[in-house]
């Protein structure tokens, strides 16, 4: 029977990160898909430079809120049912993949989405935050330093591996969530790294892709 509430919670947490925040920003903004324009990716990054800070901004603080209440409503229904006890912060780790993988592959928009940093940053925080908060203030300064959001990306996600394998305490749980998150945001910024190793990536303020 636990199973089956961390497949509900799962599924719950996908739908919610479906709900593409970049997609409907743009349509309210610019009356059009933000999936043909710019880079095609349907994230706060491409939202700042197709329709402004503004746009940004939203598109930010939603993709945040879908990932937290994913989280919460996971941890929510953990302790109603007392699964919490058999998977420990299993779930917490079930609903932050799972709300990435909604978001990079939405059901309601065709299964293309955006590359899920935002929602991987909610979820390593609230899988561990120390963790988390070393990650991204790592990223955060290699994207000013370097000006690449992408670059950011990247390399915080390869120290999140690394870090969770140090101080991970041994948990194959939280270790394997934070590889998949990893694994997943590489492979989404597939393009880019093609772009970054060629010399072609744009940099943070470019108004193309």
């Amino acid at each position: 029977m636990e199973i089956l509430w961390l497949i509900a919670i799962g599924v719950i947490a996908y739908l919610i990160g479906s709900v593409s925040s970049a997609i409907i920003v743009g349509r309210i903004f610019g009356g059009e898909d933000i999936r043909t324009k710019g880079s095609g990716n349907a994230g706060a990054t491409n939202a700042l430079r197709t329709y402004g800070k503004k746009a940004a901004a939203i598109v930010t603080v939603c993709d945040c809120l879908k990932a937290v209440a994913a989280i919460l409503i996971a941890m929510l229904i953990s302790n109603m049912t007392g699964i919490d006890s058999v998977y420990g912060n299993t779930p917490v780790y079930v609903a932050g993949v799972c709300a990435v993988l909604g978001h990079n592959f939405p059901i309601y928009f065709g299964f293309h989405g955006g590359k899920g940093i935002l929602v991987s940053m909610v979820a390593m925080l609230f899988a561990n935050w120390w963790i988390g908060l070393i990650v991204l203030v790592f990223a955060l300064i290699v994207m000013a330093v370097s000006k690449y959001v992408s670059l950011g990306s990247i390399l915080g996600s390869v120290l999140l591996v690394i870090l969770s394998l140090i101080f991970g305490g041994g948990d194959i749980a939280y270790i394997l969530f934070c590889v998949i998150l990893a694994v997943l945001a590489v492979f989404m910024h597939r393009a880019n790294i093609k772009r970054l190793v060629n010399g072609t990536e744009n940099k943070l303020g470019s108004k193309k892709g």
